[in-house]
């Protein structure tokens, strides 16, 4: 098994296995599942005015990662690739945010031309500045489209004090990707098989574990 990355932010975290820090203990925060789903809507729109790859690159976290399929350093993929002629659209569907609102995922639909699929995007904030920036996405086709809700679904976690999230060994040849929100409420784990098949888990604190909100899962590409 090899762990191709590890979000920064998660690092300090996991090195000591330590709860959440103290002054997430007791309260809760003003967390703002709305600002997550303006910065997906913001993120689409700018693919269609600037283009797609410049999109992705603008928006990018230093540690991003995306898939290619193979689970790759995002900003440095993307410093090779031209803009599409036409753009992928998407549009979120259901946002999950992290106790302390510093981190969370997205997920939706996406169109482009005659395809359509689903996407899952997670985002970090920066406490101090307020930016939020893009640290993993990935999607995949369907054959049939997500339907789009009625209204976008958001579901914060529960706060207050838990044990460390367990990190699992992923197989041999396997590249695994583990990363938490800084109060470790919100965390996402990405595993690639050696056929380049991967799953992708979003798990968000519940208040007695931490309870899978997102856990898509694509196949091996078709062989030629």
């Amino acid at each position: 098994m090899r762990r191709l990355l590890l979000s920064t932010i998660a690092i300090s975290l996991l090195a000591g296995c330590a709860g959440p820090r103290d002054e997430f203990r007791n309260r809760p925060l003003a967390a703002n599942p709305s600002a997550f789903v303006a910065a997906e809507i913001a993120f689409a729109r700018l693919a269609q005015e600037k283009g797609q790859w410049t999109a992705f690159r603008e928006t990018a976290h230093p540690d991003a990662a995306m898939f290619v399929p193979e689970l790759v350093r995002a900003r440095d993929w993307l410093k090779a690739q031209a803009d599409p002629a036409e753009a992928v659209k998407w549009q979120p569907h259901a946002v999950y945010v992290s106790c302390d609102g510093n981190a969370a995922a997205t997920t939706g639909a996406w169109q482009k031309g005659a395809a359509h699929g689903y996407f899952t995007t997670v985002w970090l904030r920066d406490p101090m500045k307020g930016d939020m920036r893009w640290v993993l996405d990935h999607g995949d086709a369907l054959a049939t489209p997500r339907p789009a809700p009625d209204f976008i679904a958001s579901k914060q976690a529960t706060c207050g004090s838990r044990p460390a999230v367990p990190i699992e060994a992923g197989a041999e040849g396997e590249d695994m990707a583990v990363g938490l929100s800084p109060d470790q409420t919100l965390s996402w784990t990405s595993t690639v098989r050696a056929d380049k098949s991967r799953r992708v888990t979003i798990r968000l604190w519940d208040g007695k574990d931490m309870a899978t909100v997102i856990d898509d899962r694509v196949a091996a590409p078709k062989q030629p």
